[in-house]
């Protein structure tokens, strides 16, 4: 490929550079990279950007700032295009607090066309004729310095977005779907990261419905699940690099006393029983002792007519999908199909109450699914 030199930006007179020619443009191609298989609380570790004829490899751990960026990502006037934009705009509103306005995601306009391929590469294959070294989508991001690989594969992730953007932008035009397109942007900008706090009594989620433990089990899966915690934030791993949850959930239920007894147990390999060995059976023994934990409630169950209409509803979702060839969430999404079947609107005004439906899916879809839902009022 004949590509442009990269830029590689790590000091302040770089930056400066940098965000000089990138207020020129009216578009800018963004990605990001992180560390979130190598830490215990992820973070922004690379933003590539694409201008034509440009890439720069902006690297914020090298930086004191990046004064600037956050005005641009804010501009209406300048449009960033990301591919799968949401887990991008969600670490950098963590890490920098950054907003965000007029967006194009690639991948979400190519599936709202019904696109077969949506990952990066492989559109990028098909489009472009470009390959693209998978290998470094689970790299160490915060890793300096960044190996010539690592800088080869990051500038590929912005280099073609620009292109493939003006391709799905005309395809868009064509089918008549840029309302519909415009709209799923905007919603997309608006995703808000969720609190950075660690809940002990979140254990529950680890038996997900397949496992039936006694409360002294419960109790010693909440005191290992604690433990975990505090080993993955001092050693700064991600919780799953210390012990996986099958082997928590296998360890509370086996309560072992003796080491012998954790044979068999799913992941503890003898370089885990080096290292946790003797604490885990004092994990074991304090959660024995300790005070079962209170059961989470039960979820309720919908009423049956609740449970019909969304029934109805989720099954007129699935034709317009096969119809148009699509996935059924570009249709509407799940939350959307739970809100009108616990509203039961009866007109349009009450449809406009919804927020889970935008204003292109009302126009739309309004009034089938004010005929869907009250065909089920009618056969109920």
């Amino acid at each position: 490929m004949d590509l442009p030199p990269i830029k590689l930006i790590q000091t302040p007179q770089a930056w400066t550079e940098c965000l000089a020619e990138l207020r020129q443009q009216p578009q800018l191609a963004l990605d990001t990279e992180s560390n979130s298989l190598f830490a215990y609380r992820e973070q922004v570790c690379l933003i590539q950007v694409s201008i034509p004829g440009r890439d720069f490899l902006v690297d914020p751990l090298s930086l004191t700032h990046l004064d600037g960026l956050g005005d641009l990502l804010a501009d209406p006037a300048v449009e960033k295009v990301f591919h799968a934009a949401e887990y991008d705009l969600l670490l950098l509103k963590q890490d920098f607090a950054y907003t965000f306005a007029n967006l194009f995601d690639t991948m979400l306009a190519a599936r709202i066309l019904g696109w077969k391929k949506l990952g990066l590469a492989p559109i990028l294959k098909q489009e472009f004729d470009v390959d693209v070294d998978k290998r470094f989508q689970r790299a160490n991001w915060g890793r300096r310095p960044l190996t010539p690989e690592m800088i080869r594969y990051a500038r590929l992730d912005t280099h073609f977005l620009l292109p493939l953007r003006q391709r799905l932008a005309e395809q868009l035009a064509d089918t008549q779907r840029v309302a519909e397109a415009r709209q799923s942007f905007e919603r997309i900008a608006q995703v808000v990261p969720s609190p950075r706090h660690f809940d002990p009594e979140e254990f529950w989620h680890l038996l997900n419905g397949h496992h039936r433990v006694t409360p002294m089990q419960a109790a010693v899966l909440r005191e290992l699940y604690v433990y975990r915690e505090r080993e993955a934030q001092r050693r700064n791993f991600p919780p799953f690099k210390v012990m996986s949850d099958r082997t928590l959930v296998e360890l509370a239920e086996a309560a072992p006393q003796f080491v012998d007894e954790c044979q068999g147990i799913h992941g503890l390999t003898r370089g885990v029983m080096a290292r946790y060995g003797r604490q885990l059976l004092r994990v074991v023994q304090n959660g024995m002792r300790g005070e079962p934990p209170t059961p989470r409630p039960c979820q309720q169950k919908p009423a049956p007519s609740v449970l019909a209409r969304y029934e109805a509803l989720h099954t007129w979702r699935k034709q317009q999908a096969v119809e148009r060839g699509v996935e059924s969430d570009i249709i509407l999404s799940r939350e959307a199909l739970w809100d009108l079947a616990h509203q039961n609107p009866k007109s349009v005004a009450d449809l406009v109450s919804l927020k889970s439906l935008n204003d292109w899916q009302r126009d739309e879809h309004g009034a089938a699914l004010l005929l869907a839902l009250a065909q089920v009022r009618k056969t109920g």
